[in-house]
């Protein structure tokens, strides 16, 4: 296993968050040495040049928290975001299509989102709150189909967070086809390692700081 610092995405996306709140989050990123930070778009120009020649990378959310934005209104998201520097874009997959049945509108919205992002990280954010074991599995196949690489647990901003059977189903259900990302109320070094022995590729938290004091 790689150091713990190597997987994580140091967060902050909470609606309060502060210019100077920004800028800690990135000088707190290089000090570790995370391996991204993840911001809202309206940040990215202020993280990338507080993250300037650091080898950290500079990741945003689109369609962010509920993901139920028209598929035009994503895509002109992941373009800004593009324009601005981001190298990995974390989009929230539309649950709400995955309950109705709409498999091939959520796979063909992925596939559109990854076909303008090239060879850039696509993180697909399945929300598994809401999801049911077979859902997961499903939502995990549509995000494969669409060309995502990786699937994520959540947002953080739901009523649940990542759980370690979510993973350990993502898992099974990804294989080495993709990479898993677990976040949402992950904020103890031990808990992080856990999810990382049962599949997790990379952890997004915003307690990074804390773990790497242990």
């Amino acid at each position: 296993m790689q150091p713990l610092n190597t997987y994580i995405d140091h967060t902050l996306l909470k609606s309060t968050a502060t210019a100077k709140e920004i800028a800690e989050l990135c000088d707190e990123a290089k000090a570790n040495g995370f391996f991204a930070v993840c911001v809202n778009s309206c940040y990215l120009s202020l993280a990338r040049e507080h993250l300037r020649d650091s080898g950290v990378k500079l990741a945003a959310v689109i369609g962010f928290p509920l993901g139920a934005m028209a598929t035009l209104a994503k895509l002109s998201e992941v373009r800004y975001c593009l324009e601005q520097g981001a190298e990995e874009i974390d989009m929230v997959m539309n649950v709400g299509w995955l309950k109705s049945g709409m498999q091939e509108e959520i796979a063909e919205e992925i596939r559109q989102i990854k076909e303008l992002m090239g060879s850039s990280i696509l993180k697909v954010i399945l929300e598994i709150c809401y999801l049911s074991e077979e859902e997961i599995r499903q939502a995990c196949d549509l995000a494969l189909r669409g060309g995502a690489d990786f699937v994520k647990t959540s947002t953080g901003f739901g009523p649940g967070g990542a759980t370690l059977e979510a993973v350990r189903i993502m898992k099974e259900a990804v294989g080495n086809r993709a990479g898993i990302k677990a976040s949402g109320g992950i904020r103890d070094r031990e808990i992080a390692l856990t999810y990382i022995k049962a599949g997790a590729t990379r952890i997004g938290t915003s307690s990074g700081v804390q773990m790497m004091k242990v």
